[in-house]
């Protein structure tokens, strides 16, 4: 496919990726299916019951041999079959042709083209199945049927895949979040009935002992840390249950399998804003603002990496607050492979958008994000890998160079549009809004626009306290603010913060709605003086007509 961007497969950890699933295909080869019972009952016929026992008894050779019969076989037993046990079996034979030579896929798709068979329906319909096992490995084989081949996915199949890919991955991720929950709920029950027994013995004042509430969350954290960061997909007897006789996996356990798909899908540029095209840059954004473990971090960023290797997606990637959730996982992440892939991204960000307006506004948002404290202390790091240190560099200089070119409106519109106010100087600064408070009006309301969607939507006090000091100050130095105020519904939701349970938040709405007030009594007062001026020069034009 020449549309395929060219990254060598050791990037991808396929096999760190897709372990849970790897652990159940190494049983699942053991397996003797007797396919003669099949043909008896007359489920197969007898060229398939031939191909595929010849098949399992020398694959290589017969598959040379017999490559045509071979694959019209496996698109029929996956088509007609429907016992788990058995499907799980070809499932993982074909993903194993597919393995051992990738041009066996262009084999597949132009055997199904002579015999005029959809290749992609009998793997889509799978999707549908109950059996996890089934439904990600025949994802697995789908993703490679549209990648390593010369023939694209069409699109409607495209659409139903990627929708697939992105509701595995938000209800994976859902089910991971939910496990940590029951974790951290687990473990403060157990500290706190810990502290409940040792609460019998009294301190040498008598007195019955209890934690203080950070001795508490401290042993927590600690337990959280030991515990929550296993490797989701390293699965043991622990994490595993039986049901039927058959092993099942907890869900999230496979979000590892789902994230390589998207891996591999997103290589291929028409491919690319299809995914985008069902909203899947906001599911891994959201999903990466949650605390996952360092492996799927570092997939979905890997993700977000070949994207960026588009030029209008790099253009746009920081609509969806790409930086600043980027920047909150630098400055935590201990692992080497997730930190190089986090300065990739950022690079693409500067490197590939065609505008240089954009470039130097992902600048200035790595700036914002305290980009550059990261870098220096990553400066200060030896890495093996060059291209960690390379990028450092590039990032430290291109920073560097925005800072100084940086306007004061240039900081203030980057730090409204990453959504991350603070009480940074530029907000107290009365010459900033007495030069600036006009240019809120810029792109339709763009900026005043966000400042009151954070007003409706932000729970952070610092930045609901800092949104209508902002409005409070925009009203004040432009005449007609209270009026295009009133038409974007900003009063009414500034006044709804007046009972707001922080004081300063509520203290900053009453300054906001107090400026509202004043802006009218200012109208007001003009609009009198103005007919006073109108009244006396009526008055002198009829005196001297008498």
């Amino acid at each position: 496919m020449t549309t395929a961007l060219y990254l060598p497969e050791e990037n991808i950890d396929m096999i760190a990726a897709t372990s849970v699933l790897q652990q159940q295909a190494a049983d699942i080869r053991t397996r003797t299916i007797n396919w003669a019972s099949y043909m008896q009952s007359q489920m197969i016929n007898e060229e398939d019951y031939k191909t595929i026992s010849s098949l399992d008894k020398s694959r290589g050779n017969f598959l040379t041999q017999n490559s045509s019969q071979v694959v019209k076989t496996l698109l029929n037993l996956v088509s007609h079959l429907s016992k788990d046990s058995t499907i799980q079996y070809i499932l993982v034979l074909l993903d194993d042709l597919l393995q051992e030579d990738r041009s066996r896929v262009d084999l597949f798709h132009e055997t199904a083209g002579k015999l005029k068979q959809c290749i992609w329906g009998p793997f889509l319909n799978l999707l549908n199945r109950q059996d996890g096992f089934i439904v990600n490995m025949a994802s697995r084989i789908l993703a490679k049927f549209a990648c390593w081949g010369h023939e694209t996915m069409p699109k409607s199949d495209l659409n139903f895949y990627l929708q697939f890919l992105k509701d595995q991955l938000a209800s994976n991720g859902l089910a991971y979040l939910q496990e940590m929950a029951l974790l951290a709920k687990r473990t403060q029950t157990i500290l706190v009935h810990t502290h409940g027994q040792h609460g019998k013995d009294k301190d040498h004042h008598g007195h019955q002992y209890s934690p203080n509430l950070a001795q508490l969350q401290q042993q927590q954290q600690l337990a959280l840390a030991t515990e929550s960061y296993r490797e989701v997909g390293a699965t043991g007897s622990s994490s595993e249950q039986q049901q039927d006789g058959k092993c099942v996996i907890p869900n999230n356990e496979y979000i590892q399998s789902v994230a390589r798909c998207l891996q591999m899908m997103l290589r291929v540029d028409e491919y690319r804003f299809a995914f985008v095209g069902v909203d899947g840059i906001s599911t891994l954004i959201r999903i990466l603002s949650t605390r996952v473990n360092f492996q799927v971090q570092y997939q979905l960023i890997f993700c977000l990496w070949v994207l960026t290797f588009n030029p209008l997606l790099a253009a746009k990637m920081n609509k969806f607050s790409v930086i600043p959730i980027l920047a909150d996982i630098l400055s935590d992440c201990a692992k080497e492979k997730v930190t190089r892939i986090i300065l990739a991204v950022f690079r693409n960000l500067i490197e590939k958008p065609e505008d240089k307006s954009v470039a130097k506004d992902h600048c200035i948002a790595m700036v914002q994000c305290k980009v550059l404290k990261q870098l220096s202390i990553l400066e200060q790091r030896r890495f093996d890998d060059e291209d960690i240190t390379a990028d450092v560099e590039y990032l430290s200089e291109k920073l560097q160079n925005s800072v100084q070119d940086l306007s004061s409106f240039d900081e203030y519109a980057t730090e409204v549009r990453s959504g991350r106010l603070e009480w940074s100087p530029v907000h107290k600064s009365a010459k900033f809004w007495r030069e600036n408070a006009q240019r809120l009006n810029e792109k339709n309301y763009e900026l005043l626009r966000i400042l009151v969607h954070l007003l409706e939507t932000s729970k952070d006090a610092i930045i609901l306290s800092v949104a209508c000091f902002d409005i409070g100050e925009y009203v004040r130095h432009y005449p007609r603010g209270k009026h295009v105020l009133e038409q974007l519904g900003g009063k009414q939701i500034v006044m709804q913060h007046l009972g707001h349970e922080d004081p300063n938040v509520r203290y900053e709405a009453l300054l906001a709605v107090q400026k509202l007030m004043v802006h009218n009594w200012e109208y007001l007062g003009k609009q009198l003086e103005k007919e006073n001026e109108n009244q006396k020069q009526g008055a002198t034009v009829i005196s001297g007509k008498a």
